[in-house]
């Protein structure tokens, strides 16, 4: 069976990169029947919070990406958090040792300070070059004895190469040579990253690393890892960064990259995942926007690219209105309240007495909504009296001042005798506009931004209607002239 693993570590929230690795591993194990195995990873004691932990879990439940195994899916949280498995490292740290595979390294900082800058003066890469790995038993115990700190330090073959079988880039060769001894654990015992991946992921059975391709270059030291300890390797599959428009990696200087961010700026969570999908991903055909059931069916790792993938939030902003307009009126309404209530927009009691009201409203502004967010500004005038032309309605009125007292008071005299049902509206107003001389983009352009003070959104018709006679015959006397 394949399993998968996405292992954040909770040191900041869950970024943009983070939420693209979940996504490729949750759909693969998915698309292959397989489980998405949830681990955090939190050796860096002094950075990881449990904040920084909760608004993960949060982002990964907000996108849909409920893993299988993991935090709260079990009695025993513990075999997902690196911290209670010290044990375990320590265990296999020691079976290493046992075995000769590893030893104890006592070099201090200053003298492994001193061979870099060495190096660094006959221009060629630092290397540590195995001298405590010489060492005797007894010198090594006597060391020990004395109280000379020590890290751990797995031996690494010097000749021959260590090659990766990637999915997505092929076959990668990496020369023996230029590898270190690598160290497992620090002088406090902590382990380090490059093993308690390899040991987590063999315990938990998976069968497929999917990750960044800036893990790539440790690849080969944990493969070492995984042959002195007698472990299968998995598969693996490094996928392209995320990039900026420098085409740098994905940063903050790019601008927003939280996820909970985007859920606040009113992006749908479906939406992010369509757009996540297709960076560094490409589909069988040009189809652009798909369900999560469909991303799952299509999904394959042998479609991923090796090119980075360009960031474009114009991009994933078009997506989001596709998915916006594909809501029934009443899951749209659900999802719009919250922000036209943080905006004072309405009030909890619009909410009770007028919610078929409010729905109209947002439903006549669905083919313009392009984020959750901008509802409140979209639709304000529905709900508020006092507001005013905004700077493109003001040049829309100076522009016709000739003509829009002609065209306001043709409208009064329509809407006084007709009412204002949209569908006898439209009928009298073009007729009796035409017979004045007064051209549609001049009478439509007029009437809508004296009724929203807009030049863009809904109907002109639909503005009318909804308004009703007396707030349009208001907005009139305000405004005639």
């Amino acid at each position: 069976m394949v399993r998968v693993r996405f292992a954040p570590s909770p040191t900041g929230y869950l970024h943009i990169g983070g939420a693209r690795t979940a996504l490729f591993n949750y759909l693969f194990a998915k698309h292959n029947d397989g489980k998405f195995i949830l681990r955090i990873e939190d050796t860096d004691k002094e950075r990881s919070t449990k904040e920084s932990e909760t608004e993960i879990l949060e982002s990964l439940k907000w996108l849909g990406l409920d893993w299988d195994e993991g935090p709260g899916k079990s009695a025993d949280d513990s075999l997902y958090y690196q911290t209670r498995r010290l044990p375990v490292y320590h265990r296999h740290a020691e079976k290493l040792l046992s075995e000769n595979k590893a030893y104890k390294c006592f070099c201090t900082k200053e003298e492994l300070d001193a061979e870099r800058k060495k190096a660094e003066a006959q221009k060629r890469a630092f290397k540590y070059d195995g001298r405590c790995g010489l060492l005797t038993k007894e010198q090594a115990a006597q060391k020990e004895a004395d109280g000379m700190p020590y890290v751990v330090r797995v031996r690494v073959a010097q000749t021959g190469e260590t090659i990766v079988n990637d999915i997505v880039r092929g076959e990668v060769k990496v020369q023996n040579s230029t590898l270190d001894d690598i160290i497992i654990l620090r002088t406090d015992k902590m382990p380090i990253y490059n093993f308690v991946v390899v040991v987590d992921d063999v315990e938990m059975g998976i069968t497929h690393v999917i990750r960044g391709e800036d893990h790539l270059s440790n690849t080969p030291k944990q493969i070492h890892i995984y042959k002195a300890l007698g472990f299968p390797i998995p598969q693996f599959a490094h996928i392209p960064l995320i990039l900026g428009a420098d085409k740098s990696k994905l940063s903050k200087r790019h601008g927003e990259t939280a996820v909970l961010r985007y859920k606040e700026s009113g992006y749908l969570p479906e939406a992010l995942v369509n757009y996540l999908a297709l960076l560094g991903w490409s589909p069988d055909n040009e189809d652009t926007i798909f369900s999560m059931e469909q991303l799952i069916s299509k999904f394959a790792l042998e479609r991923v690219h090796k090119s980075g993938a360009m960031f474009d939030n114009k991009k994933l902003t078009f997506i989001n209105g596709v998915h916006i307009r594909n809501k029934s009126a009443d899951e749209l309404t659900k999802l719009c309240i919250p922000y036209l209530l943080k905006s004072g927009v309405i009030t909890d009691d619009d909410v009770k007495n007028r919610h078929d009201f409010i729905k109209h409203t947002i439903v006549l502004q669905q083919e313009k909504l392009q984020v959750l967010s901008e509802i409140s500004d979209l639709s304000a005038y529905f709900y508020k009296d006092d507001y005013d032309m905004n700077e493109d309605a003001k040049k829309v009125w100076e522009k016709n001042a000739g003509e829009r007292g002609k065209v306001l008071e043709i409208f009064g005299k329509i809407i006084s005798e007709t009412g204002v049902d949209k569908a006898k509206l439209e009928e009298r107003l073009k007729v009796d506009m035409e017979a004045a001389g007064i051209k549609p983009k001049v009478f439509m352009h007029v009437i809508r931004v004296v009724l929203s003070g807009t030049t863009m959104g809904p109907g002109l018709f639909d503005i009318a209607e909804t308004f009703g006679l007396e707030k349009c015959m208001a907005r009139i006397k305000k405004y005639g002239c």
